[in-house]
């Protein structure tokens, strides 16, 4: 059983992408979270192949892991990281996980083009991932898009400071083990 202190580390290669799962919640099966991202990596390939692609070319490995958001971009390794119990969700479908990977692979597309960290615009380049995410919703049936272009078009209304807010990932770490920490001990109560 894997635990924060053991947990279960697993390698594949799904879509032409390197995966890595590190899996610290005995509640929740590497075999299923890995079976949710090749199901959103084949909406990908399916709809819009050429972001595929890009991520083939852009990033090095998705790295799923515990993490205070549903993913992110870590630029130091070229590795996006999905969340690892958001992939475990069974109340949404793949769609929402694909948009999240999709849009953390535009801003692997982004330092793929060289454009400097210090002198990016993040409201913008967010945009620009939120502008992706619609487009990948529209190309989708309609059964499945409409979450991703819900919270696409809602995100593209937001001011600057909304879409690209400033945070504080000691105190996001500290609240998402706070959670984890409660949900062992419902668990074993």
């Amino acid at each position: 059983m894997p635990s924060p202190a053991d947990p279960e580390l697993f390698a594949t290669m799904l879509h032409g992408v390197p995966v890595q799962v590190v899996n610290t919640r005995d509640d929740i099966a590497t075999h299923d979270v890995l079976e949710r991202l090749n199901d959103a990596l084949a909406l990908i390939a399916a709809h819009q192949p050429w972001r595929l692609h890009h991520l083939q070319r852009d990033v090095t490995a998705i790295r799923v892991e515990r993490f205070p958001c549903r993913g992110a971009y870590d630029p130091s390794r070229r590795e996006i990281i999905t969340e690892l119990t958001f992939l475990a969700r069974r109340d949404i479908t793949a769609a929402p996980v694909a948009s999240s990977i999709l849009h953390e692979g535009v801003h692997a597309r982004v330092e793929a083009f060289g454009v400097r960290r210090a002198g990016r615009d993040s409201a913008r380049e967010e945009r620009l991932c939120r502008r992706a995410e619609l487009a990948f919703g529209e190309a989708l049936p309609p059964e499945l898009g409409a979450p991703v272009i819900e919270r696409a078009r809602a995100s593209l209304g937001l001011a600057d400071a909304e879409v690209a807010p400033v945070i504080d990932w000691q105190e996001a770490a500290r609240r998402q083990d706070a959670l984890d920490q409660a949900a062992r001990t419902d668990r074993f109560a």
